[in-house]
């Protein structure tokens, strides 16, 4: 696609940047068909082709309106159209480069730019946990839109004890260990079954997705050098348990905060005093399904698979942010596991997309009924008897419109250990 920048971002790192990923865009318009909000709204400014057409006249000058902001809003960012197309668009970084350029010159309601203030500054505030517990305490009381995003109380479950000389860092997250603490648990005694140890950084906190993908970008990468420091002891060695030596990876299960950590280095390429360490940081991350040939074969003897059917859905983050496909399907099937993805459109995303689902409620449900149809007939015209996922914002928002149950693969792998 032929550019012609307009002088306030020609030579700038976002301009240069957004200009190197549009001249790769041939508008062939094969992203469309597996955008969500195309497939719902059926415009062709809510898909992938149309917004980087948005985002191409903002760049050459022209002014962006409140139209343009909210064609980029009802984007899910889930990156579809990148595993769609053939020509290798950077569609993701494009859009946060859009969307922060727009932002800048048009300005939001007050009612708008309160609710995002909140989530940006809510999710990650150390006040979560206390306002989860008490929402936990009244669920019963809220009103369905509110309960729907207050899961009932868990029990974490015991955390192991045994130390192993081989040790993982894992980022315990902002919203699980409130929300949904046995995903942390059952993967510390899932790799503690496999003689690896799980050691948590006290002082790293949210990934910074939240942030960056509300606009808060500046806010967002401060939590990303935040997370460096707390992890930079661990990596180095010397500072796991016992003074272990340096961590063999940086465990990531919750796919959402994997793909922002695997990021780090090319959101911090221009930071000269974090450059290194990011791109460090990023090149140790693993989603935990990728460890999952290792665990397979350590655990085949230990695991004693329920018989009855399970659907997966592979958040959009796994699949398409980190191009991790097929991996929890086929592992735990060789462990037992009567487990399959929807037979119709296991690619698009359910609605969840981080905050989308509280700014975005009506396309976001549409998009979570859909998902909860196909999965209802992964098995045929058996239904499953829970659906499993990899990612707290996909689990939190399925659930909230089935009453079969909704969890991490990893909860169902530890449960299955004997």
């Amino acid at each position: 696609m032929q550019t012609n920048l307009a002088p306030e971002f020609k030579n700038t790192p976002d301009g240069q940047a957004a200009e190197a990923i549009l001249r790769k865009c041939v508008h062939c318009g094969f992203c469309t068909a597996t955008c969500p909000t195309y497939q719902l709204l059926g415009d062709e400014l809510d898909g992938p082709r149309g917004r980087i057409y948005l985002m191409k006249q903002v760049l050459e000058g022209a002014e962006p309106t409140r139209s343009t902001q909210q064609h980029l809003d009802r984007c899910l960012t889930c990156r579809n159209c990148e595993t769609t197309c053939p020509s290798g668009v950077d569609y993701g970084h494009l859009v946060d480069i859009g969307r922060k350029i727009v932002d800048a010159k048009v300005p939001r309601p007050a009612a708008e730019r309160a609710m995002r203030w909140a989530l940006k500054e809510g999710l990650s505030s150390p006040l979560f946990g206390p306002a989860m517990r008490l929402g936990q305490q009244v669920r019963g009381l809220l009103p369905p839109a509110l309960k729907a995003k207050v899961p009932a109380k868990q029990d974490a479950g015991r955390w192991p004890t045994q130390t192993h000389t081989r040790q993982v860092l894992m980022l315990a997250g902002c919203v699980q260990p409130a929300m949904m603490p046995n995903i942390n648990s059952a993967t510390a005694r899932v790799l503690d079954a496999a003689g690896i140890q799980t050691v948590l950084a006290p002082s790293a906190g949210c990934c910074g997705a939240v942030k960056f993908h509300l606009n808060d970008q500046t806010g967002g990468l401060a939590q990303m050098r935040a997370n460096i420091d707390a992890w930079w002891p661990y990596v180095e060695g010397g500072q796991g348990v016992g003074g272990a030596a340096p961590v063999e990876a940086i465990v990531m299960n919750a796919s959402g905060c994997g793909v922002t950590v695997k990021d780090y280095g090319h959101l911090l390429q221009d930071d000269p005093a974090y450059a290194a360490r990011a791109a460090r940081i990023s090149g140790l991350t693993r989603d935990l399904s990728e460890w999952l040939p290792e665990l397979a074969s350590s655990l085949r003897t230990r695991v004693k698979a329920p018989s009855g059917p399970i659907a997966y859905h592979p958040p959009c983050t796994l699949q398409h942010g980190q191009k991790l496909r097929g991996g929890v399907e086929q592992h735990l099937r060789a462990l037992g596991f009567n487990l399959r993805v929807a037979v119709n459109e296991s690619h698009l995303c359910c609605g969840s997309a981080g905050t989308y689902s509280v700014l975005n409620p009506d396309i976001s449900k549409q998009l979570r009924d859909r998902k909860l149809g196909a999965l209802s007939t992964a098995h045929g015209d058996t239904p499953p008897e829970a659906i499993l996922s990899a990612n707290i914002g996909c689990i939190t928002h399925l659930q909230s419109g089935t009453e079969v149950p909704v969890r991490h693969w990893v909860e169902l792998l530890d449960q299955a250990l004997t």
